[in-house]
C-alpha cells in the first residue's frame, strides 16, 4: 500500500478556474496549486474529463439557490468539472482499496485539471475496454440514468417506457439501460439525432419537433423526462392508470429553485392512482461497478459526440449549453 507520497508534493497544475457566475466567459485557463489527498481519498492524475449539466449549473449559479452553498458573489473554490477518468498517484491515510497505478473512473470536484482529489468510495476500476475519454464521461450521467429507470423508476422488464431528451448525456446512456433491463423504448429527440438513439437500441423514435409527443395513442408503464420542457400534466396522459412518470430535467424551470416540475409531480402523486416523482441521482461505489460490469459485458457503451483539450473547456460548455452535442463532451487533459 502507498501512502501520500511525492506525487501529492507541493506543486501547480494545469487546471480550468471559475471566476464567477454566467456563461463560460467566466471560466479561466490557468495554473493552480496540486491539491493533496486527505484521510480516505485519493490524488487523481487527471487522463480525461467529461462534460455534464450539473457543471453547467454551478457556473451559471443556477438555480440560484446554489449559490447560498458555493458563495454569493462567486464560488469560494474556482475548481470546477466532476466527471473524471485517471490513474491514482497517491492516497491518503485510511485508504486500503486503492494503489498508486490504478486506472480508475467516477467523480472529482474540480476534475477540469490536471490532478483532482476524490474520496476513495467516489471512484471504481475503469473496464478494460475503454478508453480514458469514454470512461470519463460514464460516472455521472451513467448513474443519473441507472436510478432514474430503476431507483425512482421501478422498470421492470416487459413494460413500456418513453424517455425525453434521449440523444443526450443521459439520455443516451438511459436508452441503452433500458433495453438492458427488458424494456419496449419510445425515445423522444430532434429529427438531427434520430439515428443516434436507434443505434443505441430505441423501438421507437418520435420527432418532438413535428409532433406532440404527449398525444400519441401509445400508453407508458413508465416516462422518464429528461428534456425538462414539458407540463407534468400533459405528461400524465401518455402514462397508464397506474404508470410512473420520473421527472429529472428541468433546465428552464425557473432561477431561484429550478424544481417547479419537480414539487408539482411530488404534490399530485398523493391524489392519483399514478405514482408522479422526482429524480436525485447519488453518487456511489455500488452503481459504477455496476455500470462498469455493463460496459464490460457490452451491454452498455459511452456515447461521445465530442472532444476538446483542456484548455477549451469554455467551448465544450458552450456546445453543451446550445444542445448540439450528441451524447456526451468530453475532455482530455
Amino acid at each position: 500500500m502507498a501512502d501520500t507520497n511525492d506525487a501529492a508534493a507541493a506543486g501547480d497544475m494545469r487546471a480550468v478556474l471559475q471566476r464567477g457566475y454566467g456563461g463560460p466567459e467566466v471560466l479561466e485557463y490557468g495554473r493552480a496549486a496540486r491539491p493533496v489527498p486527505g484521510r480516505g481519498r485519493v490524488l487523481l492524475r487527471v487522463a480525461a474529463a467529461g462534460v455534464d449539466r450539473g457543471t453547467w449549473h454551478l457556473m451559471a449559479g443556477r438555480p440560484y439557490a446554489v449559490r447560498a452553498a458555493l458563495g454569493p458573489r462567486r464560488p469560494r473554490d474556482p475548481a470546477t468539472g466532476l466527471d473524471v477518468a485517471g490513474t491514482v498517484v497517491a492516497v491518503g491515510p485510511g485508504v486500503t482499496d486503492r494503489r498508486v497505478g490504478d486506472e480508475v473512473f467516477g467523480t472529482a470536484r474540480g476534475s477540469f485539471a490536471e490532478y483532482a482529489v476524490t474520496r476513495a468510495d467516489r471512484i471504481a476500476a475503469k473496464p478494460a475496454r475503454l478508453g480514458f475519454e469514454e470512461a470519463a464521461v460514464l460516472a455521472v450521467s451513467g448513474l443519473t440514468a441507472l436510478q432514474g429507470l430503476r431507483t425512482a423508476g421501478r422498470l421492470r422488464s416487459g413494460q413500456r417506457v418513453m424517455i425525453t431528451g434521449a440523444s443526450g448525456g443521459v439520455g443516451t446512456y438511459a436508452v441503452q439501460l433500458a433495453k438492458v433491463f427488458g424494456a419496449e423504448v419510445t425515445a423522444v429527440c430532434g429529427p438531427a439525432k434520430a439515428e443516434l438513439v436507434r443505434s443505441l437500441g430505441a423501438d421507437r423514435v418520435l420527432d418532438y419537433t413535428r409532433e406532440d409527443v404527449t398525444a400519441v395513442d401509445s400508453r407508458y408503464d413508465l416516462v422518464l423526462d429528461l428534456a425538462g420542457s414539458l407540463p407534468v400534466a400533459r405528461l400524465r396522459r401518455v402514462l397508464t392508470p397506474r404508470g410512473t412518470l420520473v421527472v429529472a430535467g428541468g433546465e428552464d424551470d425557473g432561477n431561484w429553485l429550478g424544481l417547479h416540475r419537480q414539487f408539482r409531480a411530488l404534490v399530485t402523486s398523493p391524489f392519483t392512482r399514478q405514482r408522479l416523482t422526482a429524480l436525485v441521482s447519488l453518487q456511489n461505489r455500488a452503481g459504477l461497478e455496476e455500470l462498469a460490469e455493463l460496459v464490460a459485458a457490452g451491454s452498455v457503451t459511452p456515447s461521445i459526440g465530442a472532444v476538446f483539450p483542456l484548455e477549451r473547456a469554455a467551448e465544450a460548455l458552450e456546445l453543451l449549453v446550445s444542445g448540439g452535442a450528441r451524447g456526451k463532451i468530453a475532455l482530455t487533459v
